[in-house]
């Protein structure tokens, strides 16, 4: 090496051009898609157009709705990554992508239709195509509790927020129409105080805290439903009712009301609301009772499954949608007494409502306040998680049965691992899906040329 060489490479150091400084990494090559300024702008008018239409408890019921869902699916993808399972996919909503970003081998955004929400995992049946270097990261290859957990977590998700909100109506305000110290299924009421009574109540002299002890010969003290129910059965006519006021009972000749003001219904309407008992528990006392309301609202929500998905349960359904619109379909809330949302009780229990038909009875009972709105998610929680539970495929119910099944062949055959062959389920799934389709397009029919109204009058 020469001192030339030197100085020559010295000049070339002093005349080369500085670096350019480096180009930011794009959306995609971040891992992120970019936002789709259409798919917010449509957010954006969805949100001002239920803002206008429903109102603020409109909004924030929706938004109530999907956090439900995320939650849903929240419980589902924890599972799966406890378990050492491969999630793909986590995303708010369905259809186009709005918005989304990579992180680790999981793909988190938003997508422009806001009915739901969905997580990937890989190798979910037999049917799935996987590499084989990801396939004991699949689902079908994990042990069977891994398998149960993630399919029980949605629902298992449900159910926590339904005690919860529970605990806190009961920590907060105490359970309407319930006294804390109260027990088993009998719930004594009482006429609410605001609004007062009205109506034929209000005529026969019927005062705030007074105890209706029976309608016609019906005791109804205990029982609000069957309160509702009798006097709905009855309108038009005088019947004796009999009334606790003070220590003292005395009978009254009321002649029940011919319509529901607020509903417009044809029925026997009374005019006076349950009242609410705002005597709160200490926490202990809360827990306790939070358990226990959530398993009687488990025990009434398996009821009316069971009353829907009976012969004369989807008669009625049917019959409901045909005369949808006439004016002289039932409504489902117990108006009759003018109650307030979460007070509502009697009606048509075999009414199937839809994600717009909870949302229409969110707005009601969130107009009442937190409270209602608590209750409202007790609930649609409690419904939504059992329904879920239903032992056919695409329900995670359906995924529960697959891997009892998976694991009864697997001891039957000593331990050899049994894998069902989901293809022959398809013919099933296909048809339970249709049905889903047939019946959630009904309901919403239902809830628009029908809307519920639980408010009363």
């Amino acid at each position: 090496m020469t001192d030339i060489d030197d100085a020559a490479r010295s000049r070339a150091r002093r005349t080369r051009p500085p670096e350019a400084p480096p180009v930011p990494p794009t959306p995609e090559e971040k891992g992120e898609r970019p936002r789709s300024p259409i798919g917010l702008v449509a957010i954006a008018a969805l949100t001002v157009l239920l803002g206008v239409t429903g109102g603020w408890s409109m909004l924030i019921v929706v938004f109530a709705i999907i956090v439900m869902i995320f939650l849903h699916e929240l419980g589902h993808y924890v599972a799966a990554k406890r378990s050492g399972m491969k999630v793909t996919e986590f995303f708010i909503g369905f259809g186009p992508r709005i918005w989304s970003f990579h992180k680790g081998e999981t793909e988190y955004g938003l997508k422009a239709i806001p009915a739901g929400a969905y997580v990937r995992i890989i190798g979910m049946n037999n049917l799935d195509e996987v590499a084989p270097a990801d396939e004991p990261r699949t689902y079908r290859q994990k042990a069977f509790h891994k398998r149960l957990s993630v399919a029980v977590a949605g629902s298992a998700m449900h159910f926590l927020v339904a005690v919860v909100s529970l605990f806190l109506v009961l920590a907060v305000y105490g359970l309407p129409g319930q006294r804390i110290d109260g027990g088993g299924d009998a719930i004594p009421w009482e006429v609410r105080a605001s609004p007062p009574p009205t109506g034929a109540a209000a005529e026969a002299g019927v005062q705030p805290g007074d105890r209706i002890l029976s309608v016609d010969g019906v005791s109804v003290a205990d029982d609000f439903a069957r309160f509702s129910d009798v006097v709905r059965g009855r309108p038009g006519e005088t019947v004796p009712v009999e009334v606790a006021r003070d220590g003292t009972t005395q009978t009254l000749d009321v002649t029940i009301g011919e319509t529901n003001p607020g509903t417009g219904e044809d029925v026997g309407f009374f005019g006076v609301g349950q009242a609410v008992f705002s005597e709160s528990a200490s926490v202990p006392e809360a827990a306790v009772g939070s358990f226990r309301e959530f398993g009687r609202a488990v025990v009434l929500t398996g009821e009316g499954l069971g009353r829907f998905f009976s012969f004369s349960g989807i008669s009625d359904f049917v019959g409901q949608v045909g005369d949808a619109g006439d004016d002289k379909g039932p409504a489902l809330a117990g108006g009759e007494a003018g109650a307030a949302p979460q007070e509502a009780s009697g009606g048509d229990e075999n009414r199937l409502i839809s994600i717009l038909g909870a949302a229409q009875i969110g707005s009601q009972a969130t107009s009442s306040g937190l409270e209602g709105l608590l209750l409202f998610l007790v609930s649609i929680n409690v419904s939504i998680g059992m329904i879920n539970l239903i032992p056919l495929l695409p329900f995670d119910g359906g995924h529960v049965v697959v891997a009892v099944y998976e694991k009864i062949r697997t001891v039957l055959r000593g331990g050899r691992r049994y894998q069902a062959d989901v293809a022959k389920l398809l013919p099933l799934t296909y048809a339970v899906v249709m049905v889903l389709v047939l019946v959630g397009v009904s309901a919403i029919y239902l809830d628009i040329a029908d809307p519920i109204d639980i408010g009363g009058g």
